[in-house]
Protein backbone atom coordinates (compact mmCIF):
# COMPACT_ATOMS: atom_id res chain seq x y z
CA UNK A 1 0.00 0.00 0.00
CA UNK A 2 1.21 3.49 -0.88
CA UNK A 3 0.40 6.10 1.76
CA UNK A 4 0.07 9.65 0.49
CA UNK A 5 0.12 12.22 3.29
CA UNK A 6 -1.55 15.42 2.12
CA UNK A 7 -2.55 18.76 3.57
CA UNK A 8 -6.31 18.92 2.94
CA UNK A 9 -6.23 22.69 2.51
CA UNK A 10 -3.30 22.73 0.08
CA UNK A 11 -3.31 19.39 -1.76
CA UNK A 12 -2.86 19.53 -5.53
CA UNK A 13 -3.32 17.10 -8.38
CA UNK A 14 0.42 16.42 -8.26
CA UNK A 15 0.00 15.01 -4.77
CA UNK A 16 -2.53 12.45 -6.02
CA UNK A 17 -0.69 11.03 -9.04
CA UNK A 18 -0.18 7.62 -7.42
CA UNK A 19 -3.84 7.44 -6.41
CA UNK A 20 -5.05 8.34 -9.89
CA UNK A 21 -2.69 5.80 -11.43
CA UNK A 22 -4.09 3.13 -9.11
CA UNK A 23 -7.67 4.00 -10.08
CA UNK A 24 -6.86 3.88 -13.78
CA UNK A 25 -5.33 0.45 -13.25
CA UNK A 26 -8.42 -0.90 -11.52
CA UNK A 27 -7.03 -0.46 -8.02
CA UNK A 28 -8.60 0.64 -4.75
CA UNK A 29 -7.92 3.95 -3.01
CA UNK A 30 -9.02 5.09 0.46
CA UNK A 31 -9.62 8.82 0.69
CA UNK A 32 -11.07 11.42 3.07
CA UNK A 33 -14.56 12.91 2.83
CA UNK A 34 -16.35 15.52 4.92
CA UNK A 35 -17.60 12.72 7.17
CA UNK A 36 -15.56 9.47 7.08
CA UNK A 37 -12.92 7.83 4.90
CA UNK A 38 -14.27 6.39 1.65
CA UNK A 39 -13.18 3.66 -0.73
CA UNK A 40 -12.66 4.64 -4.36
CA UNK A 41 -12.65 2.54 -7.51
CA UNK A 42 -13.50 3.21 -11.15
CA UNK A 43 -17.28 2.63 -11.41
CA UNK A 44 -16.99 2.01 -15.14
CA UNK A 45 -14.80 -1.08 -14.67
CA UNK A 46 -16.68 -4.21 -13.57
CA UNK A 47 -13.58 -5.91 -12.21
CA UNK A 48 -12.66 -2.86 -10.08
CA UNK A 49 -16.19 -2.73 -8.68
CA UNK A 50 -16.02 -6.44 -7.84
CA UNK A 51 -12.82 -5.77 -5.88
CA UNK A 52 -14.70 -3.24 -3.72
CA UNK A 53 -17.37 -5.81 -2.89
CA UNK A 54 -14.72 -8.43 -2.13
CA UNK A 55 -12.59 -6.17 0.08
CA UNK A 56 -15.57 -4.95 2.11
CA UNK A 57 -17.21 -8.39 2.20
CA UNK A 58 -20.26 -6.42 1.11
CA UNK A 59 -23.60 -8.09 0.45
CA UNK A 60 -24.26 -8.52 -3.25
CA UNK A 61 -27.60 -6.72 -2.98
CA UNK A 62 -26.11 -3.41 -1.77
CA UNK A 63 -25.23 -1.05 -4.65
CA UNK A 64 -22.30 1.35 -4.36
CA UNK A 65 -22.69 5.14 -4.10
CA UNK A 66 -20.50 7.49 -6.12
CA UNK A 67 -19.02 10.94 -5.72
CA UNK A 68 -18.12 13.35 -8.49
CA UNK A 69 -16.01 16.47 -8.77
CA UNK A 70 -18.91 18.58 -10.03
CA UNK A 71 -22.29 18.46 -11.74
CA UNK A 72 -20.67 18.46 -15.18
CA UNK A 73 -18.87 15.20 -14.38
CA UNK A 74 -22.16 13.63 -13.34
CA UNK A 75 -23.92 14.70 -16.52
CA UNK A 76 -21.01 13.48 -18.65
CA UNK A 77 -20.98 9.87 -17.49
CA UNK A 78 -22.81 9.16 -14.22
CA UNK A 79 -26.47 9.66 -14.99
CA UNK A 80 -29.38 11.93 -15.80
CA UNK A 81 -30.28 14.74 -13.44
CA UNK A 82 -34.06 14.93 -13.36
CA UNK A 83 -35.70 18.34 -12.82
CA UNK A 84 -36.06 17.44 -9.13
CA UNK A 85 -32.41 16.39 -8.93
CA UNK A 86 -31.33 19.67 -10.50
CA UNK A 87 -33.27 21.64 -7.89
CA UNK A 88 -31.81 19.63 -5.02
CA UNK A 89 -28.27 19.71 -6.41
CA UNK A 90 -28.35 23.47 -6.94
CA UNK A 91 -29.13 24.00 -3.26
CA UNK A 92 -27.27 21.19 -1.50
CA UNK A 93 -24.05 20.56 -3.48
CA UNK A 94 -21.26 20.47 -2.62
CA UNK A 95 -22.50 18.74 0.50
CA UNK A 96 -23.81 15.67 2.27
CA UNK A 97 -26.87 14.98 0.10
CA UNK A 98 -26.74 11.85 -2.04
CA UNK A 99 -29.21 11.73 -4.91
CA UNK A 100 -30.46 8.61 -6.64
CA UNK A 101 -30.81 9.34 -10.37
CA UNK A 102 -31.19 7.32 -13.60
CA UNK A 103 -27.81 5.67 -14.30
CA UNK A 104 -25.70 6.18 -17.39
CA UNK A 105 -24.92 3.10 -19.53
CA UNK A 106 -21.25 4.12 -19.23
CA UNK A 107 -21.23 2.75 -15.68
CA UNK A 108 -20.68 -0.91 -14.91
CA UNK A 109 -23.97 -2.64 -14.15
CA UNK A 110 -22.25 -4.11 -11.10
CA UNK A 111 -22.01 -0.73 -9.39
CA UNK A 112 -25.80 -0.29 -9.32
CA UNK A 113 -26.71 -4.00 -9.53
CA UNK A 114 -28.49 -3.54 -12.88
CA UNK A 115 -31.20 -1.40 -11.24
CA UNK A 116 -30.73 1.43 -13.71
CA UNK A 117 -30.40 3.87 -10.81
CA UNK A 118 -27.24 5.29 -9.27
CA UNK A 119 -26.58 7.19 -6.02
CA UNK A 120 -24.22 10.15 -6.37
CA UNK A 121 -23.22 13.41 -4.74
CA UNK A 122 -20.67 16.20 -5.03
CA UNK A 123 -18.93 16.27 -1.63
CA UNK A 124 -17.85 19.38 0.21
CA UNK A 125 -14.46 17.82 1.02
CA UNK A 126 -11.79 19.42 -1.17
CA UNK A 127 -9.54 16.34 -1.42
CA UNK A 128 -12.43 14.08 -2.40
CA UNK A 129 -13.44 16.42 -5.22
CA UNK A 130 -9.82 16.79 -6.30
CA UNK A 131 -9.43 13.01 -6.55
CA UNK A 132 -12.49 12.68 -8.80
CA UNK A 133 -11.39 15.65 -10.89
CA UNK A 134 -7.86 14.30 -11.28
CA UNK A 135 -9.13 10.83 -12.17
CA UNK A 136 -11.36 12.34 -14.85
CA UNK A 137 -14.40 10.37 -13.74
CA UNK A 138 -16.66 9.82 -10.76
CA UNK A 139 -15.47 7.32 -8.15
CA UNK A 140 -17.13 4.94 -5.74
CA UNK A 141 -17.50 6.30 -2.23
CA UNK A 142 -18.58 3.52 0.07
CA UNK A 143 -17.07 3.62 3.56
CA UNK A 144 -13.47 2.39 3.84
CA UNK A 145 -14.12 -0.52 6.18
CA UNK A 146 -15.38 -4.08 6.34
CA UNK A 147 -19.17 -4.21 6.03
CA UNK A 148 -20.78 -4.33 9.46
CA UNK A 149 -17.96 -2.39 11.11
CA UNK A 150 -18.50 1.30 11.93
CA UNK A 151 -17.17 3.81 9.40
CA UNK A 152 -13.96 5.50 10.44
CA UNK A 153 -12.67 9.06 10.51
CA UNK A 154 -9.15 7.92 11.44
CA UNK A 155 -6.66 6.90 8.74
CA UNK A 156 -4.90 4.60 11.22
CA UNK A 157 -8.13 2.61 11.53
CA UNK A 158 -8.26 2.33 7.75
CA UNK A 159 -4.75 0.88 7.76
CA UNK A 160 -5.59 -1.63 10.47
CA UNK A 161 -8.86 -2.74 8.89
CA UNK A 162 -8.18 -2.89 5.15
CA UNK A 163 -4.69 -1.50 4.55
CA UNK A 164 -3.28 -4.82 3.39
CA UNK A 165 -5.77 -4.90 0.52
CA UNK A 166 -5.55 -1.25 -0.51
CA UNK A 167 -3.40 0.10 -3.32
CA UNK A 168 -3.26 3.67 -2.01
CA UNK A 169 -4.34 5.54 1.12
CA UNK A 170 -4.71 9.30 0.85
CA UNK A 171 -4.00 10.35 4.43
CA UNK A 172 -5.34 13.82 5.17
CA UNK A 173 -5.52 13.21 8.90
CA UNK A 174 -8.72 12.69 10.88
CA UNK A 175 -11.99 13.60 9.17
CA UNK A 176 -14.92 15.28 10.97
CA UNK A 177 -17.11 12.17 11.26
CA UNK A 178 -20.71 12.84 12.21
CA UNK A 179 -23.82 11.73 10.36
CA UNK A 180 -23.54 10.10 6.93
CA UNK A 181 -25.03 11.77 3.89
CA UNK A 182 -28.79 11.93 3.50
CA UNK A 183 -29.92 9.73 0.60
CA UNK A 184 -32.89 10.82 -1.50
CA UNK A 185 -34.44 9.14 -4.53
CA UNK A 186 -34.81 11.94 -7.08
CA UNK A 187 -35.88 9.85 -10.06
CA UNK A 188 -39.52 10.97 -9.83
CA UNK A 189 -41.35 14.25 -9.36
CA UNK A 190 -41.21 14.22 -5.56
CA UNK A 191 -38.25 13.38 -3.28
CA UNK A 192 -38.31 10.04 -1.46
CA UNK A 193 -36.21 9.64 1.67
CA UNK A 194 -34.02 6.52 1.48
CA UNK A 195 -31.69 7.23 4.43
CA UNK A 196 -31.81 10.01 7.01
CA UNK A 197 -28.49 11.75 7.53
CA UNK A 198 -26.60 15.01 7.74
CA UNK A 199 -29.19 17.11 5.88
CA UNK A 200 -32.56 17.20 7.62
CA UNK A 201 -35.61 16.04 5.69
CA UNK A 202 -37.39 19.37 6.08
CA UNK A 203 -34.41 21.03 4.39
CA UNK A 204 -34.61 18.53 1.53
CA UNK A 205 -38.28 19.36 1.07
CA UNK A 206 -37.45 23.06 1.10
CA UNK A 207 -34.73 22.55 -1.52
CA UNK A 208 -37.09 20.51 -3.71
CA UNK A 209 -39.48 23.45 -4.02
CA UNK A 210 -36.78 25.90 -5.13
Amino acid sequence: MIRLRVDPSAASADDLVAAVSALHGGGLVAFPTETFYGLAADPRAAWAVKKVFALKERAADHPLPLIAANVEQIVDHVGTLTPLAWRLASRAWPGALTLIIPASPRLSDDVHLSTGKIAVRVPSDRVARLLAASAGHAITSTSANISGEPPTSNPEDVVRSIGARLDVLIDAGPTPGGLPSTIVDATGEDPVLVRAGAIAWDRVLEFSRF
